[in-house]
């Protein structure tokens, strides 16, 4: 067994006896965080590259942010928790920037980059605590689940159980298919590993699909292990004096907003679980969210959308983590990860049939993070109809409208129009009536 006595200089840089804690915990801790999250690799190159980007370049970007921006937290802040692209953010990038606006996706990253930018220069001047502060409650939780339901809808999507009907939108696929029949399996597998706590749940899962595409067509193998792919088709191909054009300042606050509420709530909530709280506040948080908005800029040099604290190393809590000493771990095994670009490759790839391309093998991810992102709808004060008209718009906007950023727009116009018809302005922060009168202008004035 290795104690805190044999490896002398991580004790006294991660203080592990102090934080109750040994090196073999924290390398477990690591690891079980690394499980819990390395779906990112695979569905991070699928959800980019339709956006037009480079697969195996996403691929190495991800990888090389994830690891730096995670070691970044570990020795900024000395917490375990591991730093990624998001979820969510990744499909405001694609989808709602790139495909619905026809935004390059080479300005879409420079946006990236000046939303992270934003993120460190504002750390000194409560810009982001204000913020915080300003967005209702209701509305913080009525958008992420807006975000779960537009990222559960890509995966309905990808897996054939929902394909374009004329005159109704969308209609059931076929159940019957080879595609749909997989992704289902994969769904109700990996929901069955969730429910019983099983670590790593969606990579287990989206495995033991592969092996069951493998022998009936549905995935084609490409190897295990091999050379890592190139950066070079997205490495510092951000426009950043694009990011600046009209409309891209809509586009950059969602970017900044989106990455604000997830390192905040995400701290918050695994600084809790990991007993690292003091008196309400978690102490080295300003570095922790140094550490998030540095590992943006540079995901986004690199070519990834923006990175920001993930829920999922809560896992590595349970498991023990109390340390930075685990996000180390984290790190490098996402580095070592750049090496199986093969096995990315055969599991992300997709399957196409005719026109149409499935991803059998990671839609339940998808899907299944939608269903985690959904339940703060209960603290909606539904009953209060100012607050949850806007929060119904903010939901059901956005997965359909395909667009994080028009979602957040209606839900901000309505909560003010509704608060001001309803003799209840004061309820309303004055940044909220600024953002609002900024989407009402964009609606206006700009195409």
């Amino acid at each position: 067994m290795i104690s805190n006595t044999d490896v002398g200089g991580l004790e006294k840089w991660f203080a592990l006896t102090a934080n109750g804690t040994t090196v073999r915990t924290e390398l477990l801790a690591g690891v079980t965080t690394f499980l819990t999250m390395a779906y990112i690799i695979f569905v991070q190159p699928a959800v980019l590259s339709a956006a037009g980007m480079d697969f195996g370049a996403v691929l190495a970007a991800t990888c090389l942010a994830t690891a730096f921006a995670t070691a970044l937290m570990a020795l900024l802040a000395n917490y375990p928790i591991a730093v990624a692209p998001a979820m969510g953010h990744n499909f405001f990038f694609a989808y709602s920037v790139v495909i619905a606006m026809k935004v390059p996706w080479r300005v879409a990253l420079g946006a990236v980059a000046v939303a992270g930018i934003v993120f460190i220069v504002t750390a000194g001047i409560g810009l982001r605590e204000r913020l915080i502060t300003a967005i209702p409650t209701s509305l913080k939780h009525a958008i992420a689940a807006g975000i779960g339901l537009l990222i559960a809808a890509v995966g309905l999507q990808w897996a054939g159980l929902i394909v374009a009907s004329p005159g109704t939108l969308v209609t059931l696929g076929d159940l019957r298919s080879r595609p749909v029949l997989l992704a289902l399996a994969s769904l109700t597998l990996t929901a069955i590993l969730l429910v019983r706590r099983v670590p790593g749940a969606f990579l287990w899962g989206m495995i033991a699909s592969t092996a069951v595409g493998l022998p009936i067509g549905l995935v084609q193998y490409h190897g295990i292990v091999g050379r890592p792919p190139s950066l070079s088709p997205t490495l510092m191909q951000l426009d950043i004096a694009g990011a600046f054009a009209p409309g891209m300042i809509a586009v950059v606050f969602v970017f900044f907003f989106l990455a604000l509420f997830d390192s905040v709530g995400t701290l918050v909530g695994v600084g809790e679980q990991a007993g690292l709280m003091r008196d309400g506040t978690l102490p080295r948080a300003r570095q922790a969210l140094l550490a998030d908005a540095i590992g943006t800029v540079a995901g986004a040099a690199l070519g990834t959308s923006t990175v920001t604290a993930y829920i999922e190393s809560g896992a590595g809590v349970a498991a023990g983590g109390r340390t930075g000493l685990a996000s180390l771990v984290t790190s490098a095994l996402f580095f070592v990860s750049l090496f199986l670009y093969p096995l990315v490759r055969m599991i992300g790839g997709g399957y196409t049939n005719g026109t149409a391309t499935f991803y059998p093998i990671i839609a339940a991810p998808l899907i299944l993070v939608g269903t985690m992102m959904i339940g703060g709808l209960r603290h909606v004060a539904w009953d209060d109809l100012t607050e949850s008209i806007p929060s119904f718009l903010t939901v059901i906007v956005m997965p359909l409208a395909v667009s994080i950023t028009e979602g957040i727009a209606f839900g901000l116009i309505a909560y003010v129009v509704l608060k001001l018809s309803a003799g209840r302005r004061r309820e309303v922060h004055p940044l909220i009536y600024v953002f609002a009168a900024l989407f009402l202008g964009r609606y206006i004035f700009l195409r």
